[in-house]
This record gives structure tokens, C-alpha cells and sequence, in this order.
């Protein structure tokens, strides 16, 4: 008995590892991010493609802020593994810019599901010489949105 103690040892620790599963991220819902923008993604079909509404809370423009829409596709493939990757454009309906976003849906130790995001947002210029300030990067950090009650 004492030769199987080991083996019994693994096959109890395989068999306990299976039945710990990644925690699922989904891009569906409202989400904000650290500068208070808000997005919502409203519809996701079986290929990834999604779809949304985008509210910035931050502009370089003197225009009113408007409700943008939002494209994008999430990583689909036989090795995700429930933290997808995903990018998403959002074109702009108050001003003559377009933002692409690219990132990961995480799900933190405290079960909290969080959008780690770089983007890159290119203004319209009026010529070529100027093309050297027509594009911005930047960072930002969504959380999902909880209802309020």
C-alpha cells in the first residue's frame, strides 16, 4: 500500500485540477473606464462580431459630445481559454476622428471581470505636413458596470 500512496497522490491532484475551470470573461454589458467614458456592447453573433454604442467622457473637439457607434470582434478559436482578446473601432458621429481599440477581457481573483485596452485615434489634417500630430495612443481599464439599485 505504501507504493500507491504516491500514485493515488497524483491521480487525486489531476483529478481535482480538472475540475478547475478558467473563469469566463464576457464583452456583453455596460462597462467604464478609468476616464468615465461608458460603452455598451449590445449584441455578439457565433463569429466573435460585435456591436455597440460608445460614450466618451474626454475630447480634443469644442463639439458636443455624441453617442458613437462601436464594431469589433472578439478572438474566437479552439485555444481560448475564457479570457478573450478582443478589438473594437469607434467612429466618432461628432467630430472627423476614428479610434481603434485593441485588448483582454479579464476576471480578476475577486471574480470582477475587467477590459485592459490600448488605442490609437487618428484625426482628420488638412495635409501631409501635418500628419505627423494626427495620431494619439493611449491606455484604459474598463470595469464592468454594476446596476444601481
Amino acid at each position: 500500500m505504501v507504493q500507491a500512496t504516491p500514485f493515488l497522490l497524483v491521480l487525486f491532484l489531476a483529478l481535482g485540477a480538472h475540475s478547475l475551470s478558467v473563469k469566463k470573461c464576457s464583452l456583453i454589458g455596460d462597462w467604464v473606464n478609468d476616464l468615465g467614458s461608458n460603452m455598451t456592447i449590445t449584441s455578439m453573433n457565433a463569429k466573435g462580431v460585435f456591436t455597440g454604442i460608445y460614450h466618451t467622457a474626454v475630447t480634443a473637439t469644442s463639439n458636443k459630445i455624441e453617442k458613437s457607434p462601436l464594431q469589433g470582434a472578439m478572438q474566437k478559436s479552439p485555444n481560448q481559454k475564457g479570457q478573450p482578446t478582443f478589438g473594437f473601432t469607434v467612429n466618432w458621429s461628432f467630430s472627423d476622428s476614428i479610434t481603434v481599440f485593441t485588448g483582454q477581457c479579464f476576471v480578476g481573483d475577486d471574480g470582477k471581470e475587467v477590459l485592459k485596452t490600448m488605442w490609437l485615434l487618428r484625426s482628420h489634417v488638412e495635409n501631409i505636413k501635418n500628419d505627423w500630430k494626427a495620431t494619439r495612443v493611449g491606455v484604459n481599464v474598463f470595469n464592468r458596470q454594476q446596476l444601481q439599485e
